[in-house]
């Protein structure tokens, strides 16, 4: 009950008493003019009054008692909350104080920030005139500084993030793609050598020849190749496209055999051998396709690939490249769970667009375009648009055959190159590497695939030496189109000579 109800009930109840009390002194006037009445026995309501005058009495003694104090609690109670208003005021008035120093500081900070800004901007401005150097020079110059400075912590990051990557995939790499490899073994003899015919004899070679030289002049007609004929008995059979060079050396050994060389006879015999090399393309595509474990496939795409027989690539037989990625594609495919069936005839057809030779373009887009019009599924020609990186990875088939493509055309002996080509690329490895400063020689080996650089030693510490490494190495990625691994080593060497006379 909270004390403004005490109060009230307080009060009702004082009330209740002072009307009772009249009440009784309304009766008493009465029983006073009764007194004399002899049945009537007016002690018993004179004590019952006095008893009840009492009891009153001391309910409204109790009442005033009760008002006191709660006339002091309350008092108390007002003396209380004035003095929490008065504290609370006080509160205010110095929040509010402390609210107008903080504006004032504030204002004074941003002020002070401002000439600082002025102040900044200004001694830039000399530094720049002193330094005859701008900002972007000068924030170029203190990146590279920091960067010194900080040439141990990032090298010793790179090598901990080269332990790491290495310690889990080397050895697993290493284990898919040599198992790989071993089953890219191949046993095909591919036709390496220029197409040369060795003849019997003088007799011989002048019956080639014919009169006025009219045989070897329909010879060459009749199959497109041109026939070379020196002071020996050998004749070198020359021409871009290896079929029509085939055709003329199977011809001439048919002729020899035959001993009729004449013009009308040289036809009939390269017609026949057109004939026959057409049924040779399909064979050998056929057992290709066999070979790899692919079946069904277009004749017309079947023939095509017998073209690798007598098609070469850097020197590599494509028949032996095209078995080779396939078998070691396969093989990759197989541990890392990917479709191996996208896989093998992608392998397969990747380089099919190097026999179009009826209308121009890349190989890839030729290629393309021709798998299209036989329907082959879009993921087989995706992977095959990609294999050179023309187009970034759509799938990880894709990255296997590009993978695969790159172990059999990169192995050391697949390929070689012209002289011109092979030392345009040496010079620019060693050209990329020598750019960076305080490089002072660089050597290529190994057809590139190894670089030695050689750095000052009074310029380039040990811990910076790590860092330039692997900024070559990244430099050598962008711009050395090369298909294999290039395995850069940096030299640091301080000698001191002394001289004992």
């Amino acid at each position: 009950m909270s004390l403004l109800d005490k109060i009230a009930e307080i009060i009702r109840g004082q009330q209740l008493l002072e009307k009772r009390l009249a009440q009784l002194e309304e009766k008493k006037p009465v029983e006073e003019r009764n007194v004399s009445a002899p049945s009537v026995d007016l002690s018993i309501y004179e004590k019952k009054a006095r008893e009840i005058l009492d009891q009153a009495k001391e309910e409204g003694a109790r009442a005033r008692i009760e008002a006191a104090k709660i006339k002091e609690d309350v008092l108390r109670l007002k003396n209380e909350s004035l003095q929490k208003e008065v504290e609370v005021d006080r509160k205010i008035g110095a929040v509010e104080e402390r609210e107008k120093l903080l504006n004032l500081q504030k204002a004074d900070i941003e002020k002070r920030l401002a000439e600082l800004e002025e102040i900044k901007k200004e001694q830039l401005s000399k530094l720049e005139k002193i330094a005859s150097l701008t900002r972007e020079d000068a924030k170029r110059l203190i990146l590279e500084a920091t960067e010194k400075r900080m040439s141990e912590e990032i090298a010793r990051k790179i090598k901990e993030a080269e332990d790491d990557v290495r310690a889990g995939a080397e050895e697993k790499s290493k284990e898919i793609l040599v198992d790989a490899m071993k089953h890219g073994a191949v046993d095909y003899v591919a036709e390496y050598t220029v197409s040369t015919i060795k003849l019997p004899d003088e007799e011989m070679k002048g019956r080639i020849i014919g009169k006025e030289g009219r045989n070897i002049r329909a010879l060459e007609v009749a199959t497109g190749v041109e026939l070379e004929l020196d002071e020996s008995l050998d004749i070198r059979l020359s021409s871009f496209d290896s079929v029509r060079r085939e055709v003329a050396k199977r011809s001439l050994e048919k002729l020899m055999k035959d001993g009729r060389i004449q013009p009308q006879r040289i036809e009939e015999i390269v017609a026949k051998t057109k004939e026959e090399i057409d049924r040779i393309l399909f064979e050998e595509g056929e057992k290709l396709c066999h070979e790899v474990r692919v079946y069904n496939l277009h004749p017309d795409l079947v023939k095509l690939l017998g073209h690798f027989k007598f098609r070469f690539s850097y020197g590599q037989n494509m028949i032996v490249h095209t078995l080779e990625e396939t078998k070691i594609g396969v093989a990759i495919a197989n541990e890392l769970k990917a479709d191996i069936a996208i896989v093998r005839l992608a392998c397969l057809l990747h380089d099919i667009g190097k026999v179009v030779t009826d209308e121009e373009g890349t190989h890839i887009q030729l290629g393309v375009d021709l798998l299209k019009k036989y329907r082959i599924p879009e993921k087989v020609i995706d992977c095959i648009a990609e294999h050179h990186e023309d187009k970034p990875f759509s799938s990880v088939e894709s990255a296997i055959v590009w993978i695969a493509d790159a172990i059999s055309g990169s192995r050391p002996g697949a390929r070689y190159e012209p002289h011109e080509d092979y030392l345009k690329r040496m010079t620019n490895i060693e050209e990329i590497a020598k750019s960076f400063p305080g490089v002072a020689e660089v050597a290529a080996y190994q057809a590139g695939r190894e670089v030695r650089v050689i750095v000052e030693p009074d310029k380039v510490t040990d811990a910076e030496m790590t860092v330039l490494v692997d900024k070559i190495i990244k430099k050598l990625e962008e711009e050395a189109k090369w298909a294999g691994q290039i395995k850069v080593t940096a030299i640091r060497e301080t000698r001191i000579i002394g001289v004992v006379k």
